[in-house]
């Protein structure tokens, strides 16, 4: 291509097209990165469409399949509702489809760039939503599956990872603060995205539909256009380029953080990077068993105490049960918030006392916290028993945004986005193991007569043991031996292989001496995401405020 020739229309979404130029302020890459996770954030709260399509057909009840009908025959029958089991699968696709296409597009991802995985996640995503809508139009529950959970399941992966390696090279200073501010988007996004596809959904409904199908596309129409709008404005930092006034902080021989690169093949293979995804996967296992407990654990366990009434859960009537199930739905609202609030707090701390420390922090403090629940329930404290479940899931939170962190820590930055894509299997496994011990243990338990207050216990040990086994996988996690780090030669050689080669860099590699001159920009950014978040949040302290009542 000439010099003066411009590029054709399909470079726009290049990587060399996203090098910012100098004067750029790096804040506007945080919003962007929110504005994709706030809306691929919304899989947590998929939930909220279980009950409606399983009575997408009879409207008002369920139209039961036949006794006698086959697994295939109820997934391709158009005559029946579909039970919420079959519906659930979708929620179990997600997340392992999440973590596979991370696992497998990452390194194209470092390659492409944020802009193009982006946009590719946007289509996926929002496709999905799309084909959903025909499944559901044609009551076909293999539409569904393969829309929001194997194509919608793609793009949360590349939407997820899109962020984290150009979030890292913005903030060297804050990496965790930065991957914090971006990930605490894909908690909230079902605190957004739930309460507005209960109002849309009580719009669309009419006496022979229950506005699933209108929701589904509005939905696919409004993270279209913000999606979009995040790819779009994602910007890559020139080679070499450090924030003004910054100097990197000399290295200690103890220092877990490396100054060199460790290469994506390579880094797969290394005992760290399996130790990290055994700490992942453990704490993840142990958290996703917790959010998927929580409510009925807490109807069951305090049952008429919340409202007031001394009485045992199965000796509650239906409208007792309703109220309490009122209470539950305000706990679970306040959980969330506490999902959100630990991914930031917890990952920006970890840039003062280390990944590591982090880490011993979430296990150590995590099995006092598991193995105390079973006696807070049996003495009654509600409060306490409140109290613990929000530090969890703090930690819970916590945990996905310091890993990016706790990575570029021990392998450089150069393929952190890639190595985060392939660690993400961690959380595809966790999102398996996690609900099926929790089910199948309380199943068990009530299945050999143990009381519904007392059918937690060993479960929460058990839950408390995996953390041991964690802290155990972090306490052995070293640095990268030298003799994995690439050489300067193998850096520039990979380097070719990129989009980003040098002959696209701004020449000029100086730090944002400008960055206050976009202050205008930056505060537009961030408005267009908290008012969606604050929105979001405000409807979730309705539903948590009448916990306390």
């Amino acid at each position: 291509m000439a010099a003066n020739q411009a590029p054709a229309a399909p470079d726009f979404f290049d990587r060399r097209r996203t090098v910012a130029q100098p004067g750029f302020n790096r804040w506007l890459v945080p919003p962007a990165a929110l504005a994709i996770h706030l809306c691929i954030g919304m899989a947590y709260g998929f939930s909220v469409f279980w009950l409606p399509l399983s009575r997408a057909l009879g409207i008002t009840q369920s139209i039961e399949c036949a006794k006698d009908m086959g697994f295939f025959e109820q997934v391709f029958s158009s005559g029946c509702d579909w039970k919420i089991s079959m519906l659930g699968w979708m929620y179990t696709m997600f997340f392992v489809f999440l973590g596979s296409s991370a696992a497998i597009w990452g390194g194209w991802l470092e390659k492409a760039g944020p802009r193009k995985a982006g946009v590719v996640s946007a289509v996926c995503w929002c496709g999905g939503l799309v084909i959903s809508a025909l499944g559901v139009h044609l009551h076909q529950i293999w539409l569904l599956w393969l829309g929001s959970g194997v194509i919608g399941g793609i793009g949360l992966g590349l939407g997820y990872i899109s962020p984290v390696s150009t979030l890292i090279k913005w903030f060297p200073d804050r990496r965790g603060m930065a991957t914090g501010m971006a990930i605490m988007g894909f908690g909230g996004g079902a605190m957004i995205g739930a309460p507005l596809a209960d109002k849309l959904m009580k719009y669309f409904a009419t006496p022979t539909s229950v506005g699933v199908v209108e929701t589904f596309l509005t939905l696919a129409a409004i993270y279209f256009v913000f999606m979009m709008a995040g790819a779009l404005g994602y910007r890559v930092p020139a080679e070499n380029w450090k924030p003004a006034g910054w100097t990197p902080p000399a290295k200690a021989k103890t220092s877990m953080i490396t100054d060199s690169h460790v290469h994506l093949d390579v880094a797969w293979k290394t005992r760290q990077f399996w130790l990290i995804w055994a700490v992942l996967c453990l704490n993840v296992t142990a958290g996703i068993g917790i959010i998927g407990m929580a409510s009925p654990m807490l109807q069951e366990v305090f049952a008429g105490k919340l409202i007031g009434v001394d009485v045992a859960f199965n000796n509650l009537d239906a409208a007792q049960k309703g109220a309490i199930a009122a209470v539950a739905a305000g706990f679970t609202g306040l959980l969330s918030l506490f999902n959100i609030g630990g991914r930031f707090f917890w990952a920006s701390l970890s840039d003062r006392i280390g990944r590591k420390a982090t880490y011993f922090t979430f296990f150590l403090l995590g099995f006092a916290l598991y193995a105390a629940i079973p006696s807070t329930a049996q003495a009654g404290s509600l409060a306490l028993f409140v109290a613990f479940f929000c530090i969890i899931l703090s930690m819970y939170g916590g945990g996905f945004a310091t890993v990016p962190a706790y990575l570029a820590d021990m392998f450089g930055t150069r393929f952190v986005g890639a190595i985060h894509g392939r660690l993400l299997t961690a959380w595809s496994a966790a999102g398996i193991f996690g609900p099926v011990l929790v089910n199948y243990i309380r199943e068990y338990q009530l299945d050999q007569g143990v009381a519904r207050a007392d059918a937690y216990t060993i479960t929460m040990y058990i839950l408390a043991g995996l953390l041991v086994l964690g802290m155990l996988c972090n306490w052995r996690i070293h640095q990268v031996a030298e003799e994995h780090h690439m050489t300067p030669a193998e850096l520039t050689e990979e380097k070719k292989g990129a989009d980003d080669t040098h002959q696209h860099f701004v020449e000029d590699v100086s730090a944002l001496v400008n960055e206050a001159s976009h202050s205008w920009r930056v505060f537009l950014a961030w408005l267009a995401v908290w008012i969606p978040l604050g929105w979001g949040g405000w409807m979730t302290v309705q539903k948590t405020i009448v916990f306390f009542k």
